[in-house]
């Protein structure tokens, strides 16, 4: 029942741009450069998650938090990225940008704690930067339907603070999803879920 009550309040909406209004509500991850190299002697594999939730506190403008969690590991080393941060992001609602009433532009920037550690497999030998960590860059989002949107963002991250490295400088070319939903439908979603655990009890 829930799962059909969270499928009608995504399909619910009838423009792309009531999305981004006031009050609504923003959730969904970034997946951040899920790739395989294989060469022999030097196969690697990276992946990364990044969750989001946030919160439109003005037409087009979001507040909210994302955590940061990826990987790569090869024959020779593990690298972990870790990191969790407050991030705006801004919607520019010009139409010379647009190229479809199904995508819009945005703009997103984060300031929080992260850090990058790599493990040398062959020396044991470890580098690490643990610290602040400013990120920013552009970003698109194609909505599939008026609720969910797939999107692309190329960000730039900067981490500066102790460890025997004290920057690390990542460019990243992330894909995800992002649900938009009012907030009247996730609490009408909310206190459904909690009656249905009341009757079951």
């Amino acid at each position: 029942m829930h799962v059909i009550m969270l499928v009608t309040a995504v399909l619910g909406a009838a423009s792309v741009k009531a999305q981004t209004q006031k009050g609504n509500l923003m959730w969904g991850a970034d997946l951040l450069n899920i790739t395989g190299t294989f060469q022999n002697g030097n196969n690697q594999f990276n992946m990364g998650l990044s969750p989001k939730l946030g919160y439109f506190i003005q037409d087009n403008f979001v507040l909210g938090a994302e955590v940061d969690l990826s990987i790569a590991t090869s024959k020779t080393f593990n690298t972990y990225n870790y990191g969790i941060s407050p991030f705006a992001r801004y919607y520019f609602d010009d139409k010379r940008l647009e190229f479809s009433q199904r995508a819009r532009f945005f703009l997103e920037a984060n300031v929080g704690f992260a850090g990058t550690n790599l493990k040398d497999k062959t020396t044991d030998a470890s580098t690490s930067t643990n610290g602040l960590n400013i990120g920013f860059g552009p970003g698109l989002a194609y909505f599939i339907t008026p609720n969910v949107a797939l999107e692309t963002l190329l960000k730039y991250d900067l981490t500066v603070g102790f460890g025997n490295s004290t920057t690390t400088n990542r460019i990243g070319l992330n894909l995800g999803f992002q649900i938009y939903l009012p907030t009247r439908h996730a609490k009408q979603i909310i206190n459904e879920e909690k009656s249905n655990m009341r009757r079951k009890g």
